[in-house]
């Protein structure tokens, strides 16, 4: 198992302007625009099997997807 399974990607908003993806409390990357985060952030969380959770501008999770062992996958 990676020990990243456990740390999910977050986009998030970046006070001082653009968006960050963030892991385990780490940056790690900034981009100018939404899209391009967002996009890197996928990559990431799809590299580490684990999930990406997207923020809107007020910080609250708007989205989330799962790229690994979903524990709760939908049912059907």
């Amino acid at each position: 198992m990676s020990a990243n399974k456990e740390r999910p990607v977050h986009t998030v908003p970046n006070k001082n302007g653009g968006w960050d993806n963030k892991q385990a409390g780490e940056t790690i990357s900034h981009h100018s625009m939404k899209d391009e985060a967002v996009e890197r952030g996928r990559q990431e969380a799809i590299k580490d099997h684990t999930e990406h959770r997207i923020h809107n501008k007020n910080g609250q999770i708007k989205q989330a997807n799962s790229y690994g062992n979903d524990p709760h996958p939908p049912k059907g």
